[in-house]
């Protein structure tokens, strides 16, 4: 069995503890590899080195355009191993091998997006109303960047925060999830080989109490930035409150996917399916609510379970396969108590509802194979916990609306604000929805679009602060602004306070 040390100042490092935990395949349900397991120890040296690297180091004293041309060298290394690194995903959560090729094929962009922008940060002068002075701002790295990533789609989402911080300027410690971490150790490797300086970029894996509190508490670290879950979220940001770091945080999400009776019906549909089976429906963006107007609700539902019956569960490595495992067993567990939920609470799983079975593999956290059918429910009221809570797996909830008025109510009738859609051909609705809809991004005839352009985030539980775009590289810097006496003016006669 692989054994993947850490990866901190640019080299392998066995844990300071000597311990080591296993990792699963979520296809089989096998032990595939053994991970370091971190601690405060191997939390600190990797800090320190990052902390290094900010200050003293090669980083510290490279101008913006040479950091930026070693972001354009790591790209073309992750598209030289993107088949490698889309494998060693698979193998580590499950999704589908397409999917994840898909994304390795992608990620390189964001590197040379936010390679280009490194050097184009400008502060700005500013009129006074001081004669004798002159003024300006700098825009500076915040610091040291402590990223919390999440076992979903581990590359994709760590890229969202390794790349803005290095076009800031900053440095990067990343604790992956336990679940997947082996991705993350083999793209930590490409930055050394595409020649950045030792302490820019280190991997601690590990456990949250033992890696990823410490790392969030470590004095040296600036800004925490954290995808999850938020109830996880929650407990950082309090955490990283206390000592007043800098956060950003994106979090769970129920989004709304809303058809009105004017949509084209069979793009809706496989924008629905697309919205919540893919990637298993764990994603934060899963369109995990359907909300359908009352005119079209029960043609669209037999429309939809047409298309759905045909999903293909099986080996996420294979091509025909369209539905995957759930990544972990703790997740499997938490989808099947959902079914029972959603049964117990009168909606009527009209697709599913169970556990599945893929060729090949048994069911079960106990045995091979964590895979859930994908589930329709109908008649789900508005208030059911299964249109409340975030399942994070294959299942959508139905839910019927009268009218715009009633699909707002609907929709912004929940604790999160992270992504929604609204399909129609009456561009006045689109836009009057779109104004008014609770969420960090909103699509129109289309679901789960996503661009390095594009800004992307959360209002309500949904999260803080805002990844790709250029308000990424916002989230990275800080301000400074500097008085110049220009000699016109003799001693200090300004009274501050």
């Amino acid at each position: 069995m692989p054994r993947h040390a850490l990866r901190i100042h640019g080299q392998d490092r066995p844990p300071a503890g000597g311990q080591w935990f296993t990792t699963q395949n979520p296809f089989t349900g096998e032990d595939w590899a053994e991970v370091a397991r971190g601690d405060a120890r191997d939390v600190d040296a990797a800090v320190q080195s990052a902390h290094a690297a900010l200050t003293t180091g090669p980083w510290a004293t490279m101008s913006a355009t040479q950091r930026g041309a070693l972001m354009l060298r790591v790209a073309d290394l992750i598209a030289r191993d993107a088949a490698a690194l889309a494998a060693l995903e698979v193998r580590d959560n499950g999704k589908l091998y397409a999917e994840m090729l898909g994304q390795l094929n992608y990620i390189p962009q964001w590197f040379r997006y936010y390679g280009g922008l490194a050097d184009k940060i400008q502060g700005s002068t500013l009129p006074l109303d001081k004669p004798g002075y002159f003024a300006f701002t700098r825009h500076e790295p915040v610091g040291v960047v402590a990223a919390i990533t999440p076992w979903n789609s581990p590359l994709l989402l760590a890229t969202w925060k390794i790349a803005p911080a290095l076009a800031a300027g900053c440095t990067v410690v990343i604790k992956p999830s336990e679940f997947t971490s082996v991705s993350t150790l083999a793209l930590a490797a490409l930055f050394d080989e595409a020649g950045f300086p030792p302490g820019v970029v280190n991997v601690v894996t590990g456990f949250g109490p033992e890696v990823g509190s410490p790392l969030v508490e470590h004095p040296l670290v600036a800004k925490v930035s954290f995808t999850g879950s938020d109830a996880t979220g929650r407990h950082i940001n309090a955490q990283a409150a206390r000592l007043l770091k800098h956060t950003a945080m994106e979090l769970g999400g129920k989004s709304p996917n809303i058809v009105f009776d004017d949509a084209d019906l069979e793009q809706a549909v496989f924008g629905a399916i697309s919205g919540i089976f893919a990637a298993t429906g764990q994603t934060c963006i899963a369109g995990s609510r359907l909300l359908v107007q009352d005119s079209i609700h029960d043609a669209f539902v037999e429309r939809l379970l047409a298309v759905a019956r045909t999903a293909r569960l099986g080996d996420p490595m294979d091509p025909g396969t369209q539905v995957g495992p759930v990544t972990t067993p703790p997740q499997y567990r938490k989808v099947l108590e959902y079914l029972d939920i959603g049964r117990a609470e009168g909606a009527t799983a009209v697709l599913g509802g169970e556990a599945g079975h893929a060729p090949g593999c048994g069911g079960g956290p106990a045995g091979q194979g964590w895979f859930v059918q994908p589930t329709v429910f109908t008649g789900v009221q508005p208030e059911m916990r299964i249109a409340q809570e975030e399942v994070f797996g294959p299942v959508l909830s139905v839910i019927r609306f009268k009218d715009e008025a009633d699909a707002l109510r609907i929709a912004n009738g929940v604790r999160f604000g992270l992504a929604a859609a609204v399909w129609t051909r009456d561009i006045g609705r689109a836009i009057r929805m779109s104004e008014r809809l609770q969420a960090g991004t909103v699509w129109v005839n289309t679901y789960r679009a996503v661009s390095f352009m594009a800004p992307f985030g959360g209002v309500k539980d949904s999260g803080l602060g805002r990844e790709n775009g250029q308000d990424a590289v916002r989230e990275y810097l800080q301000t400074k602004t500097v008085w110049l006496n220009t000699g016109a003016v003799a001693g200090n006669p300004f009274v501050l306070r």
